[in-house]
């Protein structure tokens, strides 16, 4: 394909890297694939000296494709004053992983200031260099479209605030919640900042001319809000795997039965009914060693949790890791256990990491509510099974079938899962399709 045949676009993400995480992923798989179905983006991102980043990842520099335009701008946030007044060495991470068990009044007071001077979000301040930005990109009259993509959800405001200036087409993808996430109502959000935070995100909702979901229960969420969405225009696009990151063998260990799991786990991620099951075939299956390795960032609550159900010496915590290396671990396991928050509007939630799950091919064991968009997926792809937090026998019935399997093979891995769809290459062609469709329109 021709250059001069690429529908050009604007592709505005807070998080490029080297930040890391998996909103990190999604935008830099979609810059990667895109060119191959006829669309070419420019990347306009916040300068990585000034930018607020809770994960860093500088291996993902390596993937940014040759050739792509990456402008950086400015910012003005106040992170650095967060953390000269209150101590801390690190940007809170999503879901504040990070944190104390329970908020002291300081942390109280700058939830409160967070949830009610800066809305959207803290990041808000880079909002005004990226749009001076924007608007200069724009007047070479070359780009056909703009993505925003969030959180942080402020960068949908820049969106907004394009879409009403230029009339360009206006792609918006909401990776996550807004006003429902799930740790929204830590933020002691007054009832004037709460009402002004639903205004912008009706606003977004009503005049892109696009959304981007990641599943199907975000769709949902969205359509029952007080605004006029056009159901049709809501697509839902997963986060999903690259065949090119899975560069290892499955080496399952031969000694252990090794169960992993991947990324950011707090104390509203109720894990007890699993780990209650462990504790139980460790009594009772004495010949197998069993051994959790936790990869990612673990809250402190959390980990007390696992010292209360007494298998905290079969337990490994290992900090943040690069990606590759996170795939790495993922294919030294037997299983992968996933795991999401017990709170409200859960089902929405369908973490990235579950389809890297799936194109490891190892058995997947999970807790989460039944029926929910993670659900079908792993029954769907014939990848594992789901449990209710609640559901300890079936569980332990499950488990007790695996551990009598691996006495047999230590390799439990899966013979076939039916995951292609979730490729990043597919889910960018059905991107790239939405986005020509909307040109032409214009």
């Amino acid at each position: 394909m021709k250059e001069t045949d690429l529908t050009d676009i604007l592709y505005i993400s807070y998080y490029w890297p080297p930040s890391g995480g998996p909103g990190v992923q999604r935008g830099l798989k979609f810059c990667k694939y895109l060119p191959q179905f006829g669309v070419q983006p420019t990347v306009l991102t916040v300068d990585e000296k000034q930018a607020s980043y809770p994960l860093l990842d500088p291996t993902f520099e390596q993937e940014v494709p040759e050739g792509l335009q990456v402008y950086r701008t400015p910012t003005s946030e106040p992170f650095e004053y967060y953390k000269k007044l209150s101590g801390k060495k690190e940007i809170p991470y999503s879901g504040f992983a990070n944190q104390q068990s329970k908020d002291t009044m300081v942390d109280k007071l700058f939830k409160f200031v967070r949830g009610n001077l800066f809305i959207p979000d803290a990041r808000v301040g880079w909002n005004k260099h990226a749009i001076r930005k924007a608007e200069e990109l724009l007047q070479t009259g070359k780009y056909k479209a703009i993505i925003t993509t969030s959180p942080p959800h402020s960068t949908q405001l820049i969106g907004l605030k394009l879409k009403k200036k230029n009339n360009l087409p206006w792609v918006a993808d909401l990776r996550d919640p807004w006003t429902n996430i799930h740790y929204y109502d830590q933020l002691y959000h007054t009832a004037l900042a709460k009402r002004l935070d639903e205004k912008y995100e009706r606003q977004v909702l009503e005049q892109a001319d696009a959304i981007l979901v990641t599943s199907e229960d975000t769709k949902r969420l969205f359509l029952n809000k007080p605004a006029s969405i056009d159901v049709d225009k809501i697509h839902v696009l997963p986060n999903g795997y690259d065949k090119d990151d899975f560069i290892y063998p499955s080496k399952p260990p031969k000694d252990e039965f090794l169960i992993t799991y991947t990324g950011t786990i707090t104390e509203s991620y109720n894990i007890d009914v699993f780990l209650k099951v462990i504790a139980h075939l460790l009594s009772v299956h004495s010949e197998i060693n069993y051994q959790l390795r936790f990869v990612g960032k673990v809250s402190d609550g959390m980990k007390k949790r696992i010292e209360k159900a007494g298998v905290l010496g079969i337990t490994e915590f290992i900090p943040y890791v690069p990606h590759q290396e996170a795939i790495k671990y993922m294919m030294e396991s037997t299983v992968l256990f996933l795991a999401i928050a017990d709170v409200d509007n859960v089902y929405a939630n369908v973490p990235g990491k579950l389809f890297e799950y799936l194109a490891s091919n190892k058995p997947i064991v999970a807790l989460g509510p039944v029926h929910s968009d993670m659900d079908r997926i792993i029954d769907e792809c014939g990848a594992g099974r789901l449990f209710h937090y609640t559901a300890y026998d079936l569980m332990l019935d499950h488990m007790t079938q695996w551990s009598r399997a691996w006495k047999i093979n230590p390799n439990l891995d899966l013979p076939y899962i039916n995951h292609s769809r979730f490729s990043r290459e597919a889910l960018t062609e059905e991107l790239a399709d939405i986005i020509k469709g909307l040109a032409k329109r214009k």
